[in-house]
């Protein structure tokens, strides 16, 4: 359970300026190698899939796949499930997977390896906040916002319980210690 209401990580600010970032290079980058389709991985990366498609300048589509490596809990089972798969297909397409954050890379290794099978002509991921001393598996981000210590993150799209994902910025809570 949290102790108390969530503490200012990145304000609303730096993260609309590293979206704004984020956006220009992938533009930049898959200017030539058109339409791109974004692959939001919900429920967390929604808002910052919101704001990053805005930003881009480029042709773009949208589709959605949720997974699930937490259930309710607040530490990764390393067991990955798929909960909702795409609604079109990526054979051929440019694809880039959007997360919320990556910390164990359970997820993201699962779903890279799910989207490669299906034979995309290129697979990049992208993710709004990393945590490094959480990693457990060797995933590629090829576009990272922030690089954040080992503390609960919620707020834009994170959350807690399904609490907080509304927050305009990121912030932590406290956790008692689960027994």
């Amino acid at each position: 359970m949290a102790d108390s209401e969530p503490k200012i990580l990145i304000s609303r600010e730096a993260i609309e300026q590293k979206v704004a970032e984020l956006a220009a290079r992938i533009s930049e980058d898959y200017k030539e190698a058109q339409p791109l389709l974004l692959v939001g991985v919900l429920k967390g990366s929604f808002i910052f899939l919101a704001d990053l498609s805005r930003q881009l300048t480029i042709p773009h589509t949208v589709d959605f796949i949720a997974v699930s490596s937490y259930g309710n809990a607040t530490k990764s089972t390393g067991e990955v499930r798929l909960l909702m798969d795409l609604r079109s297909t990526i054979a051929g397409k440019h694809v880039l997977v959007v997360e919320d954050i990556v910390d164990t890379g359970y997820t993201l290794e699962y779903l890279l390896r799910l989207l490669r099978a299906r034979r995309p002509a290129s697979l990049k991921a992208c993710a709004l906040v990393r945590k490094p001393d959480r990693r457990k598996v060797d995933v590629t981000l090829d576009y990272v916002g922030f690089d954040i210590p080992d503390k609960w993150v919620v707020g834009y799209g994170l959350d807690w319980g399904d609490r907080y994902r509304t927050l305009p910025y990121i912030g932590y809570v406290e956790l008692a210690e689960e027994s």
